[in-house]
Order: C-alpha cells, then sequence, then structure tokens
C-alpha cells in the first residue's frame, strides 16, 4: 500500500499552450530491500501544446528530489500525441516508465530514456453524458 500527496499548480497560458508544476510525496509502506526509504519526493512539470485544432503534443518530467537510490532508479520522462475524434480522445505515449499513478511511475522506473529504453503506452477515453446537454 502506498499514498502519495502532490500539490499542481498549472495555467493554460493560450488556447493552445498549457503548464502545470508540481510537487510530490510518496509513501511507500512496503519497499523492495531495507535499505530503500519509504518517503520519495519528487518535483514534475508537464506541458500540454496543441498542433491543431484535434490534435495536440504532451511531455511530462519528474525530478526525484529525495528517497531512491539514483544508480537504480531513474526519473520519469514521457512524451505523447492526443488525438481527438468525435467524443474519443487516442493517446499514444512514449516513456520510461512502467505506470500510469505516482507512486508506480515515479518510484518504479529503472530504465533510461537517453539509451534508448523507451515503453509505449496507449490510452483511450470517451466522454459519456447523462441526461439532456445544454
Amino acid at each position: 500500500m502506498a499514498f502519495y500527496y502532490e500539490i499542481i499548480i498549472g495555467r493554460k497560458f493560450s488556447e493552445s499552450f498549457s503548464l502545470q508544476l508540481s510537487t510530490v510525496f510518496i509513501h511507500r509502506n512496503l519497499v523492495a530491500l531495507t535499505n530503500e526509504e519509504n518517503d520519495v519526493y519528487a518535483l514534475g512539470i508537464g506541458t500540454r501544446m496543441k498542433l491543431s485544432k484535434r490534435m495536440a503534443i504532451v511531455a511530462d518530467y519528474h525530478y526525484i528530489a529525495k528517497g531512491l537510490n539514483k544508480n537504480v532508479y531513474k526519473d520519469p520522462f514521457s512524451i505523447g500525441f492526443d488525438i481527438e475524434t468525435g467524443g474519443h480522445v487516442f493517446q499514444l505515449l512514449f516513456s520510461n516508465a512502467t505506470g500510469m499513478n505516482e507512486k508506480s511511475f515515479i518510484t518504479n522506473t529503472t530504465i533510461n530514456w537517453a539509451r534508448g529504453s523507451i515503453r509505449f503506452g496507449f490510452n483511450l477515453s470517451r466522454i459519456f453524458t447523462l441526461g439532456k446537454r445544454h
């Protein structure tokens, strides 16, 4: 079991550009090795830039400030593309991280993006509306 707390500051600078900064604290109840710390601190930055009305490029990076061995764990970096189609959003993501939530991608990333170790992920989201649209 793990808990994470995050302070997020974000701003939409224009119709096509958004930026987000975050501070993250993660507490892991169980760690893999006895010499690992239970508490991890990270600083994150994320951005989204629209390329057209229905396409955007997104990027996300977290600097691990304290709590993980930098010889084993790497800072997670992801870049992706959002493609909107009438109600669906397809996300194509390239990352060195293993998961999608903060506990997973911040504390479990062990491969190095700079050495060509890249994972591919895919998300699909759909908005459902109940009742009449106004």
